[in-house]
């Protein structure tokens, strides 16, 4: 028997060629009818490099010469567009389940680009859980800018259902929330957001998560945004934003104010954040799996700690029923804010920094540090507890990290030391 008849026996729908093979996933493009699994499509990038570079060639020119006085050349000016921007922007787009994806200097940047949408006297709908830097341009906003922002808990559909009208323009989603760790209904909001004004932009910043864990795109939002800094570099050595779209008349509105104001991301920046996309997965995996330990570590000793891997989480099942896994910052109270300075402050193997989603452990005081600029008074109305801590974990030994915050935790008076182990003893965990 020939190979072309043992081939056709095989695989009775494939010639000797291989043409009639089901297509293969188009890996650089989010178009294709069939897929690679995340973790393949974090990895795998095709390019038109002429010399084939196995990685990504940085474009570091700031200017790109053109064939006439008419231009006609692809590039013309790193501000406007920048072959090593482009690759990443394409490579993200296909990651986060987008049509196009767009790149900027940093997260916070992602939302001023976005927010330029709005008009004077146009509503936003937001929570009342919020990341402090999003908090500050949202009054920036309505102190400057005309805009009306209602702030609403935005865990309960029904509370943004009672805002929501043919004036709303955009509704800003977190999910998990930050500090508090709370979940958003995003398939039902953005429904309801869509019913009260077809126009309304329903927005999610999706940074807590990444594109790993959780596709916003896929659930009914307009508008994907993420700090790169986190979760999608790893390694706290860039800074950027990325917006992802579905809708192509969209992403050119959002162009428009990149182009314009120049915060696109510089080319050395872009193949970092691209190096950085491709280790998401394995660097997540461990981050999740060194969480899940270190929350339930703290749960057994009586803190109230929130995390969506624990089964006490108000909002477990609702969580995973939108999101592949549970993240890798949790946040806890101790009852006391001495107490938690204490615990904060003897730490050694976390790092007493804001942000999160760097291979290394971090942790915070956010009511001192990240949230400080949400004045006292609005985070008691919110009631974000001035004892909390919040826990980004990293990539190390999870045993280690354990000990350490546990001799953090008996330096500060947080727990005692028994002959059975270590017990509890804060006001918080005696009331639990």
């Amino acid at each position: 028997m020939s190979a072309s008849n043992v081939l056709k026996k095989t695989f009775p729908q494939v010639d000797a060629e291989g043409h009639d093979l089901p297509p293969s996933p188009a890996p650089s493009s989010p178009h294709g009818t069939r897929r690679y699994n995340i973790a393949t499509e974090l990895v795998y990038t095709e390019s038109n490099d002429q010399y084939n570079a196995s990685s990504v060639p940085i474009y570091q020119s700031a200017t790109f010469k053109q064939s006439s006085h008419e231009g006609g050349g692809e590039y013309d000016y790193t501000r406007s567009g920048n072959p090593t921007r482009t690759h990443l922007e394409r490579h993200l787009a296909k990651v986060m389940s987008a049509q196009r994806a767009l790149v900027v200097s940093s997260g916070m940047a992602a939302l001023d680009v976005i927010t330029r949408l709005l008009r004077p006297g146009d509503e936003v709908v937001t929570g009342d859980d919020l990341y402090g830097g999003t908090n500050r341009l949202l009054k920036y906003l309505s102190t400057n800018g005309g805009i009306i922002v209602h702030h609403v808990d935005t865990t309960n559909p029904e509370k943004v259902k009672e805002v929501l009208s043919e004036k709303t323009a955009m509704v800003l989603l977190e999910t998990p929330t930050n500090p508090l760790i709370k979940i958003v209904d995003i398939p039902t909001i953005a429904t309801a957001s869509h019913e009260a004004n077809p126009g309304a932009l329903v927005i999610v910043d999706n940074t807590m998560m990444s594109p790993l864990l959780l596709n916003p795109l896929d659930l009914g939002a307009d508008i994907v945004y993420e700090s790169g800094t986190k979760y999608l570099s790893g390694h706290h050595d860039l800074m950027a934003g990325v917006i992802a779209v579905n809708d192509a008349s969209l992403g050119e509105r959002l162009f428009f104010p990149i182009n314009a104001s120049g915060c696109g991301l510089s080319p050395f920046d872009s193949w970092l954040l691209m190096r950085g996309v491709k280790t998401l997965k394995v660097r997540m995996d461990q981050q999740q799996s060194n969480t899940q330990r270190i929350a339930e570590f703290l749960e057994s000793h009586g803190f109230k700690v929130r995390y969506p891997g624990l089964r006490s989480h108000p909002q477990y099942d609702l969580h995973h029923s939108m999101s592949r896994g549970s993240g890798a910052v949790l946040s806890f109270e101790t009852g006391d804010v001495s107490v938690s300075e204490r615990i904060v402050a003897n730490a050694k193997l976390w790092a007493i920094s804001v942000s999160f989603g760097c291979v290394n452990s971090l942790i915070s005081l956010p009511c001192r540090m990240s949230h400080a600029s949400i004045d006292a008074k609005t985070r008691a109305e919110r009631a974000m507890p001035e004892d909390l801590i919040r826990l980004c974990v990293g990539i190390e030994d999870v045993d280690d990290l354990i000990d350490d915050l546990q001799r953090a935790l008996v330096q500060a008076g947080a727990v005692n030391v028994t002959l059975d182990g270590i017990e509890a003893n804060t006001p918080q965990a005696a009331s639990a």
